[in-house]
């Protein structure tokens, strides 16, 4: 399942951005995978942070097939020990059965969750521990599909602006002029702009000041 958009978003997009529409049809339609299950969506994303994602898939390929279900019965069955089995470090591991006590002893209500704007969805997964309000923005996009997410917070967004239109530096107010541009359609802005910061553009570069030993920021 990919994160659904069509011609609606992209051609709204063009008609607001020149730029951002120019990139749109040089780089194509684009196919992110998306989770609809909330739970196994906030476990994942508890798993991939601050590892790379060859190594989020692989942990998340080991539970899967030991596991079965990535639900809250199958985690609290298995314990944060079997967890550290996978590759899931202890911290990781307590978080993500903290988690699954919520949700069985229904202290967290997923069912609820659905229900509410982003506002308060970022609310409360970021109560939740191991989950930031940059976590909480990825799951309202690759996991509930809402339609206005861009993340001030994610580093390959940034880049994304930077090279695409050839700031040396994304501060908030900057970065609010954007998000304004391109809403209600933040989330198909934020595919186009983890793209280019991937380097869907030949050509394109980063014109921020170069750091000694820095490197590119993950992207999404």
């Amino acid at each position: 399942m990919y994160f659904e958009y069509g011609a609606q978003e992209t051609e709204y997009l063009a008609r607001k951005d020149k730029r951002l529409g120019a990139a749109i049809e040089q780089i194509g339609h684009i196919d992110r995978a998306v989770d609809g299950d909330l739970f196994s969506s906030v476990v994942h994303q508890i798993v991939g942070q601050q590892i790379s994602t060859k190594a989020q898939e692989t942990i998340w390929q080991r539970m899967q097939q030991t596991l079965g279900t990535v639900d809250a019965g199958h985690i609290l069955a298995a314990g944060v020990p079997e967890l550290q089995k996978l590759g899931i470090t202890y911290r990781k591991a307590e978080y993500i059965t903290d988690f699954a006590r919520k949700v069985q002893t229904g202290e967290c209500r997923i069912e609820e969750i659905w229900q509410m704007p982003d506002e308060e969805v970022i609310r409360v997964l970021s109560s939740l521990k191991g989950i930031g309000v940059w976590t909480a923005e990825m799951i309202l996009l690759f996991c509930m599909q809402r339609p206005d997410v861009l993340s001030y917070d994610d580093l390959a967004i940034q880049r994304g602006l930077r090279m695409l239109y050839h700031h040396r530096k994304i501060d908030r107010r900057l970065f609010e002029k954007y998000r304004r541009r391109y809403s209600p359609y933040g989330s198909v802005a934020s595919l186009y702009l983890w793209a280019i910061a991937g380097g869907a553009i030949p050509g394109m570069r980063d014109y921020a000041p170069a750091k000694p030993g820095s490197k590119k920021p993950k992207t999404v």
